[in-house]
This record gives structure tokens, sequence and C-alpha cells, in this order.
């Protein structure tokens, strides 16, 4: 299948393989978000080419008479840059870029780039580098073809390597000074983490474009960026959600999943991803208007277990549900999905449910209990009230008896509260 559009500016052609593993209509929904990916980075698609094959081809991916007709047609239409939806292996690049003469580019490489560009701070662009490098290094036949001759005799031992060997190893060196880089940043974060850990702590996961930013921006008043672009924010944001009068929550937005995400790149933002494992609350943000969220959220889901996070509450917000086209759906997912809600956070629809859904998860399963303290930790006291409901407190000669109301999170906070101040002696 061959779709082509009348565009300007740099061009594209997008490419995927369908080896019938999947529907046509997912294949091509899967290249519509390769669509929107590109354009995120700056290119205007002017073409989608859907190949019909039982399996990949080792050398060219799509076969070489398939190649061919990919260079006849970028030729003819001035394209700029070749995209393909699966992650091309060093062969597959090589051959292509022999063959087509134009550049060549997965869709790992194409996220990386996006994230390159979206990276502000410190932490981010360390994070984004470091993937970067990570992809590029096996990758490293394309970029140094032209240099990888070597001379053998005598004076050419040791030292004198070829530029991809020299470029290997500086790369190699980059590697690990990045990572120790992201380990004092992991480490920084720790310590604030800690500072924190007194407070009820809610994450906004969801799939990239699903409304996280701007519902955090609504909650909180955070002003986070949120524009209609894949991957507008990277970096994890966290913010005071005040729930009712006694209750507050810290609310973390966090970089959007997609398929296929490169696993370097999960594996470099991992401290970032620290906010969604440390969560206490998963607020999983949905685009409903969206054909395929169903297969979203599966992406979501399988990220969430493969973080460990995938056995925390979690509460399913529906967004966008003023862009629903059949609203008869709405009690039909809300029977499928328990613990869920429609809301949109552009148009502030349905928040104040949200609030209340919030805190009923944080009240449910609430426990009386009754602790007992030595006088020395009367410091804790104080704690113990912005975690739980306070019933009484009574002072004994060297004790204080403390009897509360809190739920499941907040007595195991307590509780592990308790017992680093015994295993510290304080």
């Amino acid at each position: 299948m061959i779709e082509i559009k009348n565009k300007t500016n740099e061009k594209a052609i997008l490419v995927a393989l369908n080896t019938r593993e999947l529907s046509k209509e997912t294949v091509e929904e899967h290249l519509d978000e390769l669509e929107m990916l590109a354009f995120t980075a700056g290119a205007e698609t002017i073409m989608k080419v859907i190949q019909d094959k039982d399996r990949t081809d080792s050398a060219y991916y799509l076969g070489k008479g398939k190649a061919e007709e990919l260079a006849q047609l970028a030729e003819q239409n001035e394209i700029d840059i070749l995209i393909f939806d699966d992650d091309l292996t060093p062969v597959q690049v090589r051959n292509l870029e022999n063959l087509i003469n134009k550049k060549i580019l997965d869709r790992s490489g194409l996220i990386l780039d996006i994230f390159a560009t979206r990276a502000k701070t410190r932490e981010a662009k360390t994070q984004v580098e470091l993937a970067q490098l990570q992809y590029l290094l096996p990758r490293l036949t394309r970029a140094w073809t032209h240099l990888s001759k070597q001379y053998g005799g005598i004076g050419t031992k040791g030292p004198g390597e070829t530029q991809i060997e020299t470029d290997r190893r500086l790369i190699r060196t980059r590697i690990s000074m990045l990572k120790g880089k992201l380990e004092k940043i992991e480490s920084q974060r720790q310590t604030k983490s800690a500072n924190r850990k007194n407070f009820i702590k809610a994450s906004l996961v969801g799939y990239t474009n699903a409304g996280k930013s701007t519902l955090l921006n609504l909650l909180t008043d955070a002003g986070v960026l949120a524009e209609n672009k894949l991957f507008a924010t990277l970096d994890s944001t966290t913010r005071s959600l005040q729930i009712d009068n006694n209750q507050t929550v810290l609310l973390s937005d966090t970089v959007g999943f997609i398929r296929k995400l490169p696993h370097h790149l999960v594996a470099s933002f991992k401290s970032t991803l620290n906010e969604v494992r440390e969560a206490d609350l998963i607020l999983h943000v949905i685009d409903v208007s969206h054909p395929f969220f169903e297969e979203h959220m599966a992406v979501v889901d399988q990220t969430l277990k493969d973080l460990g996070a995938d056995k925390k509450i979690q509460i399913r917000i529906f967004n966008k549900v003023d862009a629903l086209e059949d609203r008869s759906r709405i009690d039909l997912i809300l029977r499928k999905y328990e613990n869920s809600i429609f809301i949109s956070a552009a148009r502030g629809i349905n928040i104040g449910r949200l609030k209340e859904m919030i805190a009923s998860c944080i009240r449910e399963s609430f426990m009386e209990e009754t602790l007992e303290l030595d006088i020395v930790d009367a410091a804790m006291v104080p704690k113990i009230y912005s975690l739980a409901e306070v019933i009484k407190t009574v002072y004994e000669d060297d004790k204080i008896l403390i009897q509360y109301r809190a739920n499941n999170i907040s007595s195991n906070k307590i509780k592990r509260m308790i017992h680093g101040q015994v295993q510290t002696g304080t």
C-alpha cells in the first residue's frame, strides 16, 4: 500500500512491514503514530509505504526488490529521509543507505532525536545522551564507513587502530562517565525523596499525548508545558495537591510511554521513572477518544509491570471525553474497568469527582491502631499527625500512647518511620 500526500518542507517516507501478525488497521495506526513522531521531530510525511511480507528480510528489512522501489520513489519525490517503524539492524541500515542513498532512520532513532530536542534539564540531557550513545555504539559502521580502512605492517600495531575502533572506545568511556553522573543525580533524588517520605505520593502515567501535563496543570497550577505533540515534556514534575482540609498529596507527572520504546531510553530514564516505583497511587491517564486507546492502555500496563509498579492502587482516568464521538461507550467502559472515571482535563469536566475518587482511594481500608512511643521520640508525634487522623494522644511518664486512624498506605509509612527511628537508635 502506498499513500501519497502533497507536502512541502523537509520530506520523509514512512515505511512499515506487515507480517500478518497484526491487522491491516493496526499496522496503519502504527504508521499514523510514526507520522506524529516525524511531525514532532520536524519532518513532513510525503508518503507511507506498507509492505506485506511473511518475515523480515535480514539484509534489507523489506527485501531488495522493495528497497530498490523505495529508492526510485525517494528520488522521484525528492525525499530527504526514510523512517522505518521497526528497529533496523546495523547491516540493514548500511545496505539501505548504500542502495537508496538517503538518510535512513528507524523508530528508536527517531524517538531519541525527539528526546534530544525536548531535553531541557541537566538530568534529562544526561539521560538522553546516554541512551543515544548506547544506541549508536553498534551502529558506528554506518557513521564511519569512509574511515574504516586499516593498513597492516610495521608501525600500525597498538595505537594504529581504525577510526571506528577509536570512536567505540571514546563512546564507551563517555557512557561510563554519564552513568556516573546519573548515579550522583539519583543519589540527590533519593535525598529529596527521603524528605518527602512522610507524604502520600501519586504518579500520573499514561501513553504519550494522553493529557497528563494538562491534568497536572489543572489540579496543581504547575505551569508545565502541554501541547498536542508527543513527548512534550520529559522531566518529572512534582507538585502539592490539596485533596481536602486534612489531606495533601504529592502529585508527579512522568515521561509518556509509547509502544516500542527503546530499551536504552527506559534504562537511562531509570531515576525519573523511580517516581512511578515510589508512588503510593497510580493515576493512569488515557485518551479515550483515540481509536486504539485499549492498546495504549496495554502498553502502559506492561511498562508498569516492567517497572514493578503493576500491583499499586490505580485509578484509570479516561481523558478527552468531550472528544468522544460515541457517548454510548461510556457505560460499557466504566463496567469493564473498575475504579475508573471519565474527565476532560482541557475543559475541566468531572475534576471534582476525580478529586473525590483520589481521596476515597487514600481513605479506603482505614484502620485504627494504637502506638506506644518512648518520650525521647516525641518529635515523631507531629509526623504521625501529618499522616493519620489522630484520635487520642496520652502522655504517661516516659511513654506516649497515640491512637490513630489511617489507611494502609499511611499506616505502613508510620510503621516504617517508627522502625527507622528504632533502627538508628534515635
